[in-house]
């Protein structure tokens, strides 16, 4: 019978509930569709990254859901009481375990540890037991180090090992050798071993030791020598070709041309010597400067011991020494690539003895033996581990049950505070190209922060769920506090701007146009002030210039004659009218909007209300748009995380996810400040306002039937009193209907 889960709604998703451990065990069962997490990273989560190391089974830095029900597997199969591991206990009491090599592996870290007698195991236990078990020469892994043994000759053959193969990754962290390793590293030595022994059998060595020498030298220069006597014998069959295979008088010009030396690619190019149809090539002098030192090299390596000395190199010669060298080079074209080329013949056929490679496979032996008590080990600390922290690693992948609950999820980094507030909802940025391209799709409010503590350095991304974004700006410093209660510098280095509430979005229009105004003020205030600084320098020059020319001894008076004043400007009529037609438009506009507010009568209140959503209401439909998408996944993505579903932030979440300052229950406040701005007394505001409602009412006719005819709006105004207006337009005549023909 398949298991019954218990769902609950948060976030607009429904998630699974985990009761007790026939919850916990039954994961396996589970739709993957309905978890809330697929993937998590080992890094930037607030989890200990040994317990994510040991959930990591693949070891590729991520947690998949696989991995999640195999460690819920080896729960069901370890502990007596699955539902203990859904409370965090930082000790593992041995009762609670019912496999026996789990236990048993436990009781021996405890002895090592020198708690033979402690009947609970803690993860301070398990780490140092698991270090000092590391650090042993045989730990388990089936890899051995150079420390691994007293011999100094296994260890020379391990650190060759590494050299030539590479090295595996021992418990130690160092650098070591497997079986696979060994029999590939012992493979290649047999193989050159072999072919080593075959230069004894055939006799390839005719200088012996110098032979490898001779050839070297040989083959460095062969080809150009080829090509030297190749040159000699065309100029044999034809006179003329000497001049047409010697080097072009343009080439000759161009070295000219550059400062050369004997290491010049463009020289190495030309042949070895003048091309002459006898087919001598001089070794000494007369040769090519580029390859004058090869040619000396070979002829005391090989030509001298081979063919004997000579001042000339002949075709005859060249053959003799191809003839000794033959089977030497033949011997060297067989020769295996191979990772040990670079080791001595010495060397090599030590290493082909069987004695070394037989110790280094029993020391590898001896390690692997230990593997299975190691698996026991690791099963207990596996254990310990498991009952501090799985809990909340489900709680945090197959339900956000920490995050709903505001217990801090394992993403969160810690708090930030800025700006009178406390964000909450901060997560590391692992990549940040990545999370700029993700995060903008979770429709929230974010800033990015950059981090400091001393040397250390991080990004964070921090959603404003709560408030608004009056003073939030590139450059403001705050102060984050991480998990561990450390505090750090904070900057906000970028802003990604969304709507925060439904209230910010009413008031959005208005700040906007409050700031659009004093915008403009400042403009106009600081291209007036800096005239009138222009102005006064300008008079400051001129007065100077006279003060010093009236100052100077025995100068003549100033003849230049004081300009005149500039006529008076003339006033411009149809500016005038412009002026008079825009306040009369503004009037009239005003007046129809009074006239309708106050036509409303009891709806008046109504109609102001339409008024202000018809202001702030588009700006308002789509704030309440995106806060309903307001969404976790797309951050977390970001990060590597695999969100299986809709992880909503609504608005009531949002004010938990960031605190607002306010002030603590019973405090007591003054609100007597010695230094706030003298404000105008509220008496004058209300007379002002009741002057206005009467003065508006006046305006369309409400108070004509209860003030005296003299001062009625429809006697003062006349004809453009709205209610004289209103009442003509009623009688108006209406035209006869034709009479009938």
């Amino acid at each position: 019978m398949s298991h019954r889960w218990h769902f609950f709604r948060a976030g607009g998703v429904d998630q699974v509930s985990l009761r007790d451990g026939s919850d916990l065990t039954s994961l396996g069962e589970l739709d993957q569709k309905l978890w809330v997490a697929l993937a998590m990273p080992t890094k930037g989560v607030e989890i200990d990254p040994a317990t994510l190391e040991l959930l990591d089974g693949d070891k590729d830095g991520r947690v998949r859901v696989l991995d999640i029900q195999a460690a819920a597997a080896f729960i069901r199969d370890t502990f007596k009481r699955p539902d203990d591991l859904l409370t965090t206990k930082p000790k593992l009491e041995l009762s609670a375990l019912k496999d026996d090599r789990v236990v048993t592996a436990a009781k021996r870290m405890l002895s090592d540890l020198g708690k033979a007698s402690a009947t609970e195991v803690t993860a301070e236990d398990v780490a140092a037991h698991t270090k000092a078990f590391a650090d042993t020469k045989l730990n388990g892994d089936g890899i051995v180090t150079a420390d691994s043994t007293d011999d100094a000759e296994l260890e020379t053959t391990i650190g060759e090992i590494v050299t030539a193969l590479g090295g595996e990754l021992d418990r130690s962290g160092k650098l070591g050798v497997n079986r696979v390793k060994t029999d590939a590293f012992f493979a290649a030595i047999d193989e050159r071993a072999t072919w080593l022994a075959r230069a004894k059998a055939q006799d390839v060595s005719p200088l012996g030791e110098r032979t490898a020498a001779a050839a070297d030298a040989f083959d460095a220069v062969r080809a150009k020598i080829d090509d030297f006597f190749t040159r000699c014998r065309v100029a044999a069959f034809d006179a003329k070709a000497a001049d047409k295979l010697a080097p072009a008088d343009a080439t000759l010009e161009s070295l000219s041309t550059h400062t050369l030396s004997a290491t010049d690619p463009e020289l190495a190019k030309l042949p070895l010597a003048k091309i002459t149809a006898d087919a001598r090539l001089p070794l000494r002098a007369g040769v090519n400067p580029a390859w004058a030192a090869s040619l000396g090299t070979f002829a005391d390596a090989a030509l001298t011991p081979l063919a004997g000395a000579r001042d000339a190199l002949t075709p005859q010669d060249m053959q003799a020494v191809v003839d000794k060298l033959a089977a030497h080079q033949a011997w060297r074209a067989l020769e295996p690539a191979s990772c040990v080329a670079k080791l001595d013949p010495a060397r090599t056929n030590a290493l082909a003895a069987p004695e070394l490679r037989q110790k280094l496979a029993a020391l590898i032996d001896a390690d692997s033996a230990l593997a299975d008590e190691y698996a026991q080990l690791a099963a207990a600390s596996k254990a310990v581990l498991f009952q501090r922290d799985f809990g909340r690693v489900v709680r945090n992948f197959v339900n956000f049950s920490d995050f709903y609950s505001k217990q801090d999820g394992a993403f969160q980094l810690g708090t930030l505070y800025l700006d009178a507030r406390a964000l909450h909802l901060c997560v590391p940025v692992l990549d940040a190209a990545k999370h700029a391209a993700l995060a903008a799709s979770s429709d929230s409010m974010l800033i990015y922060c950059d981090v400091t503590r001393g040397a250390d350095k991080m990004q964070i991304a921090v959603a404003i769920t709560n408030g608004d974004d009056d003073n939030i700006f590139v450059g403001r410093n705050g102060v984050f506090y991480d998990r561990k209660d450390q505090d750090w510098d904070a900057t906000i280095v970028k802003i990604v701007a969304n709507p925060i509430s439904i209230r910010q979005a009413f008031w959005s229009p208005y700040k906007k146009l409050v700031r659009v105004i004093e915008d403009n003020v400042t403009k106009r205030a600081q291209a007036a002030n800096a005239e009138a600084l222009g102005k006064i320098d300008v008079a400051g020059g001129e007065i100077s210039h006279v003060d010093s020319a009236a100052a100077s001894p025995g100068a003549p008076a100033p003849t230049t004659p004081t300009p005149a004043a500039p006529p008076p400007k003339k006033i411009d009529l149809g500016t005038i009218a412009a002026i008079g037609v825009a306040i009369g438009g503004i009037g009239t506009l005003v007046g129809a909007l009074l006239s309708t507010m106050f036509g409303l009568g009891a709806w008046l209140p109504i109609g102001i209300i339409a008024l202000l959503l018809l202001i702030s209401g588009p700006a308002m439909i789509l704030a309440w748009l995106k806060l309903r998408r307001r969404n976790l996944g797309p951050i977390l993505d970001a990060n590597g995380w695999a969100i299986n579903s809709r992880a909503r932030i609504n608005v009531a979440f949002g004010a938990a996810m960031t605190e607002l300052a306010k002030l603590p229950p019973g405090a007591q406040r003054s609100l007597d400040d010695p230094y706030a701005d003298k404000r105008t007394p509220w008496r004058r505001w209300a007379f002002l306002i009741v002057v206005l409602v009467l003065a508006g009412s006046w305006y369309v006719g409400r108070l004509d039937n209860l003030i005296p005819e003299a001062i009625q709006s429809t006697t003062v105004l006349g004809t453009n009193a709205p209610l004289w207006k209103k009442a003509h337009a009623e009688t108006k005549p209406v035209a006869p209907a034709p009479a009938p023909a």
